[in-house]
């Protein structure tokens, strides 16, 4: 039976994405028993663990990674495959929050985080489908203000692979009415996320790190002498990396109280035919919107349509996720109406109050990484990186980032009302403009 929003749906299983029904193969590794002793250990088997690992480990450290589930099990394995740009904020923005005199360097790391990515792929040889481009859709003409504001300060920084299309020129990039104008970018694009993070993985490994799975983290050790404890085993170590992002939850409750997880969710649509595929998206770009509540969308390799919109506060996930999903999907594609929807899934992505990454240190031991508000498939490689140079003395981007200040979310037990309550805020705003 088709639903009246007139998509058929697959059976919601969040941790059962398309991802993982495509991902390679890899090696399941052993849960931690007994004790390890290395240099660093690492919490948390994403992309900001895994590439502080591969760093430190090529750089000659013994390092242990210790995952509550299984590599790529959160943001890192069910994302929506999208390689953006720079920050959540322009760099003018930033500017003003951390000094005019860092600001090449916030740039830097921005703008590196994608090339990071790239040089990883080639250097690894990751099978994980990476293409170039990436449109910012821009869905009102108050809209393309703020995206040629955004074409000039790329190009203030050296960055001009870009172009700002309008009228029946976006049509030739998205088959789609529902957009006025878009920013393509050249340096930013799309990949399989998991398969990412399995290759990530699987260098790390070839390099010597020791990676324990399905060991969850009872009691960490933050101080002089740090340590992750397991129900079997525990792991000690010179220097420790806290990266589990949002799923870290309460286990240290410092970053806890600055981050909040959120809800993001995806559907995978049947195969799409060649045509079908050319008619949506003929250049194969990836595509977000300008809304402050943001569509963005994708084809996969084998020309599924991948769309991720609308975003849960609550704690509270819907019921039918696929009816929550796919009205959404089919406002900017009417014509996939009756395409069959064979994957939903979701998970959590982690943001700050200012939603940009918050890197620090608590002790003087233990380094971490969080945050990083739906940027996350390239910044948070950057962020291990960064994490790693830093062990290894080079501080500088550490201390830039870290000028960023990141306040608690307020209302304490009640942050999370305040915070759909705001979040409402936003969506009426996108719906009314």
């Amino acid at each position: 039976m088709v639903p009246a929003h007139g998509v058929m749906m697959a059976k919601f299983d969040a941790t059962h994405s398309y991802y993982r029904a495509t991902a390679h193969d890899a090696p399941s590794h052993f849960p931690l028993e007994g004790e390890v002793t290395v240099d660093v250990a690492v919490l948390g088997a994403g992309y900001t663990g895994l590439s502080a690992a591969l760093e430190l480990a090529e750089a000659g450290y013994s390092v242990a990674v210790v995952e509550a589930e299984t590599v790529g099990f959160g943001a890192s394995g069910r994302n929506g495959g999208q390689i953006c740009t720079g920050f959540n904020k322009s760099m003018a923005q930033i500017g003003r929050m951390i000094g005019e005199e860092y600001v090449q360097t916030a740039w830097e790391i921005g703008d590196g985080a994608s090339k990071l990515v790239k040089d990883r792929v080639e250097k690894y040889g990751i099978d994980c489908d990476l293409k170039w481009g990436y449109l910012h859709a821009a869905e009102r003409k108050s809209q393309m203000s703020d995206l040629h504001e955004m074409q000039e300060e790329f190009a203030k920084f050296g960055y001009t692979e870009t172009e700002l299309l309008v009228g029946g020129d976006v049509k030739q990039r998205i088959g789609s009415d529902r957009y006025v104008g878009a920013l393509w970018e050249g340096r930013a694009g799309h990949l399989h996320p998991l398969n990412f993070c399995l290759g990530l993985a699987k260098a790390a490994s070839a390099a010597g790190v020791k990676i324990f799975e399905r060991s969850r983290a009872t009691k960490l050790n933050t101080g002089d002498r740090p340590a992750i404890h397991t129900a079997k085993g525990v792991v000690r170590a010179k220097h420790m990396i806290l990266a589990g992002n949002a799923y870290l939850r309460e286990t240290e409750p410092y970053l806890y109280r600055r981050i909040m997880p959120v809800g993001s969710y995806i559907i995978a649509t049947e195969p799409l035919s060649e045509s079908e595929a050319q008619a949506i998206l003929p250049q194969d770009d990836a595509v977000a919107n300008c809304n402050f509540i943001v569509d963005y969308y994708r084809l996969s390799a084998d020309r599924r349509m991948l769309f991720g919109g609308r975003a849960t506060y609550s704690g509270i996930e819907p019921k039918d996720l696929g009816s929550f999903v796919s009205p959404r999907m089919l406002r900017v594609f009417p014509r996939l109406k009756g395409v069959q929807i064979d994957h939903v899934w979701g998970g959590h992505i982690g943001i700050t109050v200012d939603r940009l990454p918050h890197l620090g240190r608590i002790g003087k031991n233990t380094y971490f990484a969080q945050g990083y508000a739906g940027h996350g498939l390239a910044l948070s490689n950057m962020c291990g990186k960064i994490l790693a140079d830093t062990l290894r003395g080079q501080a500088e981007k550490f201390d830039v980032m870290t000028r960023f200040k990141h306040p608690v979310f307020p209302g304490g037990r009640f942050r999370t009302p305040l915070l759909t309550l705001g979040m409402f805020w936003y969506r009426l705003r996108d719906a009314l403009a």
